[in-house]
């Protein structure tokens, strides 16, 4: 069998299942769910790298495996699971598809060139990089839930705040500034405000109002005919 098999990859491909499961349920409309799955990507995806990082004899085909998984990993992921939550989120317009192709795009020019640079610079140096270069793809698992924990601030101008919101997003991917990588104590307080968001999203927020199924309809998978 091709391709190298050990636990370095395992939370990367959980990650990968879970965006699947997260695309499957914004097709049944079934949005708290799709919010959730990506939330837990990107909670697997801040720790797939720590994971990686404890197996001290791999190869170098094995760390460039490693790097080539996470790339391809984080363009469905981080790339093609939100744009697929917005769009069955409303954003259908030419000009709002307009914005989600960019996102992708920019998402997947992102990530080549942090795959290209990322490899280069493991050649030169052991060291932790301390900042990255341009948005990382990842910051959408927090981006979205917070837009949905939001939503019902903004009524009936949600569909502009997500599109604004994924617009930005993208121009912040490919734009070259310098994003400080968060530390241990920072990783910790963003996945429990994540958390927080999702449960929320899941068991608190008035979904019935919004997009006409309750947690009930959702627990029990009822995919809602009209």
């Amino acid at each position: 069998m091709i391709g190298f098999y050990d636990y370095t990859v395992i939370l990367t491909y959980i990650s990968l299942a879970s965006s699947i499961l997260g695309m499957i349920s914004a097709c049944y409309a079934r949005i708290g769910w799709a919010i959730f799955f990506l939330g837990m990507s990107g909670l697997l995806d801040t720790f797939d790298g720590k994971v990686a990082r404890t197996k001290k004899n791999r190869t170098e085909d094995q760390k460039r495996f490693g790097i080539q998984i996470d790339l391809l990993c984080d363009i469905v992921c981080f790339g093609v699971c939100p744009v697929i939550i917005c769009w069955f989120s409303g954003m259908q317009t030419p000009w709002e598809v307009s914005i989600l192709i960019f996102y992708c795009l920019a998402g997947l020019i992102r990530l080549a060139y942090y795959n290209v640079m990322e490899e280069k610079r493991q050649q030169e140096t052991d060291e932790k990089r301390k900042y990255y270069q341009g948005l990382p793809i990842t910051s959408i698992a927090v981006i979205l839930p917070f837009l949905y924990a939001i939503s019902n601030l903004c009524q009936d101008n949600f569909e502009i705040v997500l599109s604004l919101a994924m617009l930005l997003t993208g121009l912040l991917f490919v734009l070259n500034f310098k994003f400080p990588k968060p530390n241990n104590k920072q990783l910790t307080v963003l996945i429990i405000v994540v958390a927080a968001v999702v449960l929320y999203l899941l068991f608190c927020f008035n979904w019935k109002e919004y997009y006409g199924w309750n947690l009930s309809d959702l627990m029990f998978w009822k995919h809602k005919k009209g």
